[in-house]
């Protein structure tokens, strides 16, 4: 589904069927009022007739003639301003109803409808992340495609400025960051494997002209990255670290990193996870999903920053070579971590990657992972887990989740909750027992986070879901990208 903008009048366009808001059960915003005008008040007609219910999303079709055939009535809900929510209903209701309508081509006046807070733009932006994601598919691996082709096809945009298109290609840009975190998230474990990604990461940088480098174990081993190769030990598939640079700001300018973590299938090792739904442990690279799909949204727009992105992955295997409870082993800051779990594996892999990126001097970090089911337990699948110590970069993330519906919850970080993490053997254990473990979990990566500003998302409740819609989610791509705008207007 491509979206676009236009300055052409609502009542001249051309489409095979218009989406027009209703507000409050019974008004017409000015495009709506146009088209009606040049139609003979049918659309008017209609309202009055009581057909259309006022909750959101509801449709009522209005049958037309000439240059527009149809007209599909969209109820913005019960108040004459709507909400984020009740708006992303009616947009949800309005296109999957457009869809046998208009085989082509469809225009949408929803965004003319007032929401509480919102500006145009914002309203663009969020018809265009929410088609897109009404379009997905994932259907690589299947030899009959059994899902009907996405209509409408384009979806026009009618706007009173031309600058409103930048709103348009923002969401564009990181729809399609979206999308291949979902595409890579989908693929299951014998298809995405570390090499795989390093692959994927090297396209991705031929296409966009970005820096790549893939470390390979003898690489990692010279830096002396124990905990990261601890976990890949029982795997056949070799791991790899992943970085990749995009530069767009000068040379002086620190960049911002994002780690992402990178386990392309978790059978939790030697602390074996249990059978039923283990095949979703394929979703366990989802933070490198989200941060790849964050640097095609950043290098396709174009921003003003710098940006890494390192991405260490490996399968999490049993073996007669696994790494066994109990083992220690040492991290490429010289800290020893006792391994108390070997299904506590982001954390060691997260943690020499969070110590290499030390040396591209960045300004902030911020590691994504699918980390801890304690964090399900604590927030469900609504938020992600935000953990930092710094006040004003945890502000900076949840505004920015919030502006584009792909929302943070701040939790707590205090030293004291370090004390579950102490070892009898080693400087620190690889999990601090059942009590607050995404808490602890962070805690862990926070004694590798030194010398800048630092902040985990543990996103293992909203990365992907389970059920009959079975799937990745793309997130925090919205969240990241968002981040990163407004780092680049600031």
């Amino acid at each position: 589904m491509q979206f676009s903008t236009r300055t052409t009048a609502p009542g001249r366009m051309r489409a095979g069927c218009a989406l027009v808001p209703v507000l409050a059960g019974k008004e017409l915003t000015a495009g709506g009022k146009e088209i009606d005008a040049v139609h003979g008040g049918r659309l008017a007609k209609a309202i009055r007739s009581g057909d259309l219910p006022a909750k959101a999303g509801s449709t009522l079709l209005v049958q037309l003639d000439g240059h527009l055939p149809r007209v599909l009535l969209v109820a913005m809900g019960d108040a004459r301003e709507a909400t984020e929510k009740s708006f992303g209903e009616a947009v949800r209701g309005g296109l999957r109803a457009a869809g046998p309508l208009a085989a082509d081509e469809a225009i949408s006046l929803l965004h003319e409808a007032p929401v509480a807070g919102r500006d145009t733009g914002w309203k663009l932006r969020a018809q265009v992340l929410i088609g897109r994601e009404i379009a997905y598919r994932f259907e690589t691996l299947k030899t009959r495609r059994e899902t009907q082709p996405v209509r409408p096809r384009r979806v026009v945009l009618p706007v009173q400025s031309a600058g409103m298109s930048a709103a348009v290609a923002q969401a564009t840009a990181i729809a399609n960051g979206v999308d291949m975190a979902k595409d890579l998230g989908n693929l299951p474990g014998n298809h995405c494997t570390p090499t795989y990604l390093a692959e994927t990461a090297r396209k991705m940088a031929r296409e966009l002209g970005l820096k790549v480098e893939v470390l390979d174990t003898r690489q990692m081993q010279a830096l002396k990255m124990g905990a990261l190769l601890s976990v890949a030990r029982g795997s056949d598939q070799p791991p790899k670290l992943i970085v990749l640079r995009y530069q767009g700001a000068g040379a002086k300018q620190p960049p911002i990193a994002l780690v992402g973590k990178g386990i392309t299938f978790d059978t939790g090792g030697i602390s074996l996870k249990p059978a039923a739904e283990m095949d979703e442990m394929k979703f366990d690279m989802c933070g490198a999903a989200s941060v790849l799909g964050t640097m095609r949204a950043v290098a396709e727009l174009g921003l003003k920053i710098n940006l890494v992105v390192v991405v260490p992955t490996t399968e999490n295997m049993p073996s007669g070579r696994a790494t066994k409870p109990g083992d220690i082993v040492t991290s490429m800051s010289g800290q020893t971590v006792e391994i108390l779990n070997t299904d506590a594996e982001g954390r060691l892999i997260l943690c020499d990657a969070l110590t290499y990126v030390q040396r591209f001097k960045p300004s902030t970090v911020v590691d994504v992972a699918t980390l801890t089911g304690a964090c399900v337990i604590a927030l469900g699948h609504h938020h992600s887990g935000l953990f930092s110590p710094s006040d004003a970069l945890a502000a900076e993330l949840q505004d920015a989740g919030r502006e584009i519906g792909d929302s943070c919850w701040r939790m707590p970080l205090d030293d004291e909750y370090q004390e579950q993490l102490k070892s009898p053997f080693a400087d620190v254990a690889n999990i601090g027992g059942r009590p607050a473990g995404s808490v602890t979990a962070a805690c862990f990566l926070s004694r590798f986070a030194k010398g800048y500003d630092w902040a985990h998302l543990d996103i293992a409740g909203t990365a992907w879901k389970s059920g009959a819609n079975k799937g990745a989610s793309g997130r925090p791509v919205p969240l990241l990208a968002n981040f990163l705008l407004a780092r680049a207007k600031g």
